[in-house]
């Protein structure tokens, strides 16, 4: 197995109650000591945008405010994204304990964990884990108390605006930005919106410190990311491995030895054929050019027997159904492209539509109010260029 493919068992590793010793010791620490130790570890968002998550933390705690917000975005709405959960359920201490420091650097007395409806199966231990951690907090001399918000099953709503509207009991549309939530979120207040992953990530910080985080990964993509391996594997499951990795070794750990296509990032991602596993790699810098592909952790393998028409259908299915409609790229777009594709399947429309198709995708990356319209044109233009055949006969 490749360096880089050694398991590292570094977020989902066991955090004891002793352990909250590492939140006392932080907590001891200047506000601007721990933004330093975030930023010089490298440490960005793992929901998959990859935002830097110290400066996100220097920027809430620079904007002015009299209440301000630490949110755990735990809305794993992803396809083919189930690691979030399994940190809660292993290592919920290590959430818990990141967004209690985001607290103090930020000057929050509130925490929110935006909870998948899905996972409500979770509540009752992470609840009796939020209990304990507030005597822990009260033993610290700790002012920052967390509560469980259950989200209502939809996917827009992993976007941190969405989140944010359906938090104050409106419709889970997105926001325009600017304002970023770090300026005007929760309650048009100053607001952190950290992912599961990015959380317990920014505690391994604390415990190991910014030069080991670092060592690991590649430039501009350090640390470890968790990534959940599923499709036509003999391996499914959570893999807590190095950024860097080539989709090569990737495909050579966790293929069947039939793997035509992985499709990195879930739905909104990238699928990425054959004859470009070799050049790509994991990372948050470039696109599908042979440079690096950012994920969320959602990585599915495809074997011969799949139909990337059938595949690429589904994608478009999940989101015509998951679009909030606030905006026409994205309400009429995701429609005009499922109808079109079927139109080039049925010999209805000449395969050269799909030229017009993908400039569809690409008026829609621009136009598109957030980030389920913007990405649409991933899976979309990844998929229709490599797999064109399929499309057509």
């Amino acid at each position: 197995m490749p360096d880089r493919l050694r398991k590292l068992d570094m977020i989902l590793g066991s955090y004891t109650n002793e352990k909250y010793k590492v939140l006392e010791k932080t907590l001891k620490r200047s506000n601007e000591e721990i933004i330093k130790d975030l930023i010089d570890s490298g440490l960005k968002g793992r929901g998959g945008a990859g935002f830097p998550t110290g400066l996100k933390w220097r920027l809430a705690a620079a904007a002015p405010g009299d209440e301000k917000y630490v949110i755990c975005n735990a809305d794993e709405g992803e396809p083919g994204t189930f690691k979030d959960r399994e940190i809660f359920d292993c290592v919920p201490r290590k959430v818990l304990s990141a967004m209690a420091i985001c607290g103090k650097v930020i000057g929050a007395k509130k925490g929110y964990i935006y909870l998948r409806g899905e996972y409500k199966f979770l509540v009752p231990k992470l609840q009796a884990e939020i209990d304990l951690f507030h005597q822990v907090a009260k033993q610290f001399n700790l002012d920052f108390r967390i509560e469980i918000f259950l989200g209502s099953g939809a996917y827009v709503c992993g976007e941190e605006t969405a989140l944010i509207q359906s938090m104050e009991g409106k419709r889970g549309e997105p926001r325009n930005k600017p304002p970023f939530p770090t300026q005007a979120g929760f309650k048009n207040m100053p607001t952190v919106v950290n992912n599961v992953e990015t959380l317990a990530s920014a505690l391994m910080v604390f415990i190991i410190g910014p030069e080991e985080f670092k060592k690991l990964g590649i430039q501009d993509s350090h640390g470890s990311k968790l990534f959940s391996v599923s499709g036509d594997t003999p391996k499914p499951g959570i893999y807590d491995l190095e950024f860097g990795l080539s989709l090569a070794e990737f495909v050579e750990e966790f293929g069947d030895g039939d793997t035509k296509a992985v499709q990195v990032g879930g739905a909104s991602g990238f699928c990425v054929p054959r004859k470009k596993f070799a050049e790509t790699t994991i990372g948050y810098q470039g696109g599908l050019v042979g440079d690096s592909l950012p994920t969320g952790g959602s990585m599915m393998l495809f074997n011969s027997s799949r139909s990337m028409y059938n595949v690429l259908k589904n994608y478009l299915d999940f989101f015509a159904e998951e679009s909030c409609g606030q905006c026409t790229p994205c309400r009429i777009g995701c429609q005009q492209l499922k109808i079109g594709i079927d139109a080039v399947k049925r010999g209805v429309k000449p395969p050269e539509y799909l030229d017009q198709l993908l400039k569809l995708t690409d008026t829609m990356k621009i136009t598109a109010k957030c980030g389920l319209g913007q990405s649409v044109a991933n899976s979309f233009s990844s998929i229709v260029t490599n797999f064109i055949e399929e499309m057509i006969y």
